[in-house]
């Protein structure tokens, strides 16, 4: 039976509201920043979107003493429940500019736009609806007595989900009456500037939240600043462990959201075709720019041939192509960076031996495109078994028993996540016991929710964000 075609449906970008220039937001207004401009690019066409200003060395002193001033004069000094108040009208103007802030993530990031308009911008606001509730409540959340915000919150954050990342740091911070400098990713800042134009609206009192686009120079001076009390970082875990050794020895408070290399294990009693949708959703979700992505799967021997076959057959479906199309199930990488340290460690699974499919899907002849590829035969000691790719492509190595799928899992330096499927609770439950990940799926994949605290282990990081356990990592307690 032939695949349906679908009709183009593309999304309007004039909803994005896009402005030929972008500036820092200090103190409340958006201002000149003396950097060097960047361009940033739409990676599904190549074409520049808009100048965006850039902060200096110097900017980032005027911002964080703006934060200082802010912390002391307002937002430590405010009840929480009028911190709430805040928090509650910025998620709810992300609800009003849904849409403009989707077609505007897409264009910018390369994501489809039904990633952008259904996960990441949701998702985003439930953050912020979510840390409104604990603003008012810290003394009764098992912190002790009298449980205090750190100071001058220092966030840096990555491109794959721009929003969605600026929420996980921003939102607890707040709530727990802390103020921020946050810098966004070099290729993806729209929405972080947008959303201090959410800041305004919201009539944020000044200084509470700064933005400050840059390059990695940027993020260094944010990060070793003098009266940065608190360092959030989610990025590669080369800069995390440069940030490591860069304020090691001070009192700064650090969590850091590293790479990972997930293992998804599917066992002989698994419920195959919900696996491979699992399987699917794991790895090429957001073209595979998941820290968590399941990018190694693990299938017990005895239904590797037919796991392969239906998950070859499934991948052949997804379309690649335009992210503001609605029936585009896989976008644009974000960077040519990204699309050639993604194609060399490909060429490496070619020449170390694995066996390589790839999708027959037309690809764009313009833009960072990049089809959906599949690795069997893979061996442990292959680099797409070892290094993180984050793209769109899954190794598949197999397992005899229980105990060679944990000892396989664990064979990684990273930690960050794992998925089980079985449809034994027992075993779901010894596996995760065994499993050095900090986040366990069982029977589903890349499921998030406010409530529940993310994070890793090993070389994936350490500290988590979300839920009650993430509020801790902004409390002196």
């Amino acid at each position: 039976m032939g695949i349906f075609e679908y009709a183009p449906a593309p999304e309007s970008r004039d909803l994005a509201n896009l402005k030929p220039h972008y500036r820092p937001f200090v103190d409340g207004e958006f201002v000149d920043g003396s950097g060097e401009p960047l361009k940033t690019i739409n990676p599904a066409t190549e074409e520049v979107l808009a100048e965006v200003g850039t902060a200096s060395v110097s900017d980032v002193d005027t911002a964080v003493k703006a934060a200082r001033k802010a912390y002391n004069g307002v937002w430590a000094k405010m009840p929480g429940s009028e911190r709430a108040k805040y928090l509650f009208r910025i998620a709810r103007l992300i609800q009003e500019r849904s849409r403009e802030l989707a077609v505007l993530e897409s264009l910018d990031n390369g994501k489809p736009i039904k990633e952008s308009r259904d996960s990441d911008v949701p998702t985003a606001a439930a953050h912020f609806f979510y840390h409104a509730g604990w603003a008012d409540k810290l003394d009764y959340a098992g912190y002790g007595p009298n449980p205090r915000p750190l100071g001058v919150a220092g966030q840096v954050i990555p491109w794959n989900f721009p929003l969605l990342m600026l929420a996980w740091k921003i939102a607890p911070a707040l709530a727990t009456g802390n103020t921020v400098v946050l810098k966004p990713a070099e290729t993806t800042p729209l929405t972080a500037l947008v959303f201090a134009e959410i800041c305004q609206q919201a009539d944020l009192p000044p200084g509470v939240v700064n933005i400050l686009p840059g390059a990695g120079d940027i993020g260094a001076a944010l990060v070793g600043h003098g009266d940065v009390d608190k360092v959030a970082f989610t990025g590669s875990t080369e800069v995390g462990k440069a940030i490591q050794r860069q304020i090691a020895g001070s009192a700064k408070k650090l969590t850091l959201e590293l790479g990972g290399k997930a293992a998804n294990v599917v066992f002989d009693d698994a419920p195959l075709d919900q696996a491979v949708e699992g399987i699917v959703n794991g790895i090429f979700f957001n073209q595979g720019h998941v820290c968590c992505a399941g990018s190694r799967l693990l299938v017990q021997e005895s239904i590797a041939e037919e796991v392969l076959e239906k998950l070859r057959y499934r991948v052949s479906t997804l379309r690649l192509g335009d992210p503001l199309d609605k029936n585009t199930d896989i976008g644009a990488i974000n960077s040519a960076e990204q699309l050639a340290k993604i194609k060399g460690l490909v060429e490496s699974g070619d020449a170390e031996g694995a066996e390589r499919w790839t999708s027959p899907c037309p690809v764009p002849e313009r833009g960072f495109f990049f089809a959906p590829t599949v690795f069997s035969d893979v061996q442990q000691s292959m680099r797409i078994a070892r290094e993180e790719i984050f793209g769109p492509v899954l190794s598949v190595l197999t397992f005899r028993t229980p105990e060679e799928a944990v000892t396989k899992a664990n064979n990684t330096p990273y930690g960050l996540s794992a998925g089980i499927w079985t449809e034994k609770g027992s075993r779901i439950l010894w596996m995760a016991n065994q499993l050095r990940a900090g986040v366990v799926w069982a029977n589903t994949f890349n499921r998030f929710d406010p409530a529940a605290p993310f994070g890793g282990y090993q070389e994936s990081g350490f500290g988590r964000e979300g839920g009650r356990t993430g509020l801790e990592a902004y409390l002196d307690v």
